[in-house]
């Protein structure tokens, strides 16, 4: 496969008092939004309780008995917050 560029040879005149006023708010609001993005990755990466859930996911027996799973069995709010409180010790 070849991939042929058409480039034009001259530039679009820039306004000059743009380029020295620094990096504009849209290219720092995007440039925290990747540092944060960055940071919560390498937080995951990291996180045992993550890389276990990833591995138990990722396990093909586990992963088809998650996607088969029913939603028959209801639980009410406070039996739920109650498990996950005794799971989250």
């Amino acid at each position: 496969m070849q991939i042929t560029t058409i480039a034009n040879s001259t530039l679009p005149a820039r306004d000059a008092s743009a380029v020295s006023s620094g990096p504009s708010a849209e290219s720092r609001r995007i440039s925290d939004n990747v540092a944060q993005a960055r940071h919560t990755a390498m937080s995951a990466l990291t996180n045992d309780r993550f890389r276990a859930m990833l591995e138990q996911i990722t396990d093909p027996g586990t992963s088809g008995t998650l996607a088969t799973t029913r939603g028959d069995n209801l639980v009410d709010f406070k039996s739920a917050q109650s498990s996950y409180a005794d799971n989250s010790e």
